[in-house]
């Protein structure tokens, strides 16, 4: 199982890096066509507005899975001794439910774009594909919320190390 998991992380890691560099790329390309030759990239924001999309989105579900939220590990040492593991487990349920429900109203909004044919501005693509997209893969970083394993100080202090 843990090639596997490896091998996922490093597609989309790859992934991630793919698509960053397409945005750094046609940013570029987009300045250099506004300043030099007074002609932007036609739909460079639609562009890179549906990437940012895909990378946050891709990214969420490995980041919650290795615990990678932004948190505060200020009374780290006191709350990463083992009788702390139930609110370990709330916090957790508690990030489920949030991606849960980020993940539902994504849902939602797969109809509601596709009744009023929601598009982006200049290149009208569907929005319906991103939404899906985006429901898709925070229910899968919920389910993984769930299943991550219990931080440990030891953890914590290897990485303080590297």
């Amino acid at each position: 199982m843990k090639p596997f998991k490896q091998g996922i992380q490093q597609a989309v890691g790859l992934l991630l890096v793919v698509m960053l560099s397409a945005i750094v790329a046609l940013t570029f390309t987009d300045v250099v066509g506004r300043r030099l030759f007074n002609t932007p990239v036609f739909g460079a924001n639609d562009i890179t507005e549906h990437l940012m999309a895909l990378i946050i989105f891709s990214g969420l579900p490995l980041l919650t899975a290795q615990r990678g939220h932004l948190s505060i590990d200020l009374f780290d040492h006191w709350l990463l001794q083992p009788k702390w593991r139930a609110w370990h487990k709330a916090v957790d349920v508690l990030i489920a439910a949030v991606l849960g429900l980020i993940a539902w109203q994504y849902f939602v909004a797969i109809q509601e774009a596709r009744d009023i044919n929601e598009v982006s501005p200049a290149l009208t693509i569907p929005r319906a594909w991103m939404y899906t997209f985006i429901s898709i893969t925070t229910a899968i970083a919920a389910v993984l919320a769930l299943l991550a394993p219990p931080p440990h100080a030891d953890t914590l202090e290897q990485e303080f190390e590297s």
